[in-house]
């Protein structure tokens, strides 16, 4: 894998991903949506699908893609109903062993719930998110509870670059859809994710972090020459 591009995967490329991920998901009845560019790809052409007489529901990760979701037609699911059989989804980074980097939408907790909970992770992404290492693309999401902000921002700050409180477009704190902010910290290439999860989630008052390792089973990569297909090697 190359290094991070300065440039984004264009609609069109991240429309080719998402009819592939239409093909790998062709007898899924039940599919975890996720949140953000290519996830949004992917939830209008299966919309295209459903209205067309396909039957499939889908298991939302956030607010925004539930309502897209019921403004192209596709009826939705709660986890208490039902299972995903797969989730598709982008990332902000993926490296060679296809651990990601995920949140810089805000949706990283119910993404990492929704995907937890299916049987297969599928990811698209530009070529631009691919990385040698993950952090190379320098920030790291990690949601926290507002109590917990402040000992969380000390905590942080002894393990990765100076965290930031995300603001949203209006100039207030940044809200996820579980009522709690997310800590932005720089950070420098990662050399053990592993243990930096553990050490992150070991903060009190944080809920999740960015980093999504092992989780992917199916990376697609939507470029200007086509889709590349990457998968996890299983031991």
């Amino acid at each position: 894998m190359s290094a991070p591009s300065v440039w984004a995967a264009t609609e069109a490329e991240l429309t080719r991903a998402a009819g592939r991920a239409l093909e790998l998901t062709t007898g899924a009845g039940v599919i975890g949506l996720g949140s953000g560019r290519a996830a949004t790809a992917f939830i209008h052409a299966l919309g295209a699908q459903v209205r067309g007489g396909r039957a499939a529901r889908g298991v939302p990760t956030s607010e925004a893609t539930a309502q897209l979701a019921r403004k192209l037609g596709i009826p939705l699911a709660g986890l208490d109903e039902v299972s995903p059989e797969v989730t598709v989804d982008g990332a902000d980074e993926v490296d060679p062993q296809l651990d990601l980097i995920k949140g810089w939408g805000g949706a990283l907790v119910r993404e990492r719930i929704v995907a937890a909970a299916s049987r297969q992770q599928i990811i698209l992404v530009g070529p631009e998110k691919l990385v040698l290492v993950l952090g190379a693309r320098g920030r790291l999401p990690v949601e926290v509870v507002p109590f917990a902000l402040p000992l969380a921002r000390r905590r942080l700050e002894l393990l990765v670059g100076a965290p930031t409180v995300r603001i949203a477009a209006d100039g207030r704190p940044f809200v996820t859809d579980n009522g709690n902010a997310i800590l932005d910290c720089a950070v420098e290439p990662i050399a053990e994710p592993q243990g930096l999860e553990r050490e992150i989630l070991a903060i009190p008052g944080v809920v999740g972090s960015g980093l999504f390792l092992a989780t992917a089973d199916i990376v697609l990569v939507g470029g200007p020459d086509g889709v590349r297909e990457l998968r996890r090697a299983r031991v």
